[in-house]
């Protein structure tokens, strides 16, 4: 008998089919694989920024594009109560966010929620309203940053989710 991988350590209502460990990332092309592994990278990066987070324990990638998005799942060590030790995490070449992993069952999902998020962001900045119940953006809340991150949202929602709206109907 061969060798048999070792089964993914994952929150049990997480659809598996979509993820690949850290190690085993490929995209599309050489470039891609290239781009979604360093996009990892930020992921890590991204994490390890915040002060609770000791260490990133296990990543996988759900959904990537090299260069443009990525959602990962994570698991975190830490010791804050109020965050979640599996999370999803987007990074690209828009503002990074992490979700629990209940946000969603798989990467769709939680790229669904994250748009969610941030258009939240972008209806409080055209508002005028305060930012501090919608999530973090790290840019200035003008109305041509609402209208860049919009124009970011759209182009996910109709080259990515459109896609894959199937897997929104079992969340």
């Amino acid at each position: 008998m061969g060798a048999t991988a070792e089964p993914l350590a994952i929150p049990h209502d997480v659809e598996l089919a979509w993820l690949r460990r850290e190690h085993e990332i490929e995209g599309d092309s050489e470039d891609d694989t290239r781009l979604l592994g360093q996009m990892a990278g930020q992921a890590r990066d991204y994490l390890d920024s915040f002060y609770w987070c000791q260490r990133v324990k296990r990543l996988y990638l759900g959904l990537g594009i090299g260069g443009v998005v990525a959602i990962f799942l994570v698991e975190v060590e830490h010791d804050r109560p109020e965050v979640s030790d599996w999370l999803w995490v987007v990074i690209g070449d828009l503002p990074p966010l992490y979700m629990p992993s209940e946000v969603g069952r798989n990467p769709v999902a939680a790229l669904d929620a994250y748009i969610g998020a941030m258009e939240e962001w972008i209806e409080a900045v055209r508002a005028g309203r305060s930012l501090e119940h919608v999530a973090p953006v790290e840019v200035e809340p003008s109305d041509d940053n609402a209208d860049r991150l919009e124009r970011r949202l759209n182009y996910l929602d109709s080259e990515i989710l459109s896609r894959h709206r199937e897997a929104l109907s079992d969340t």
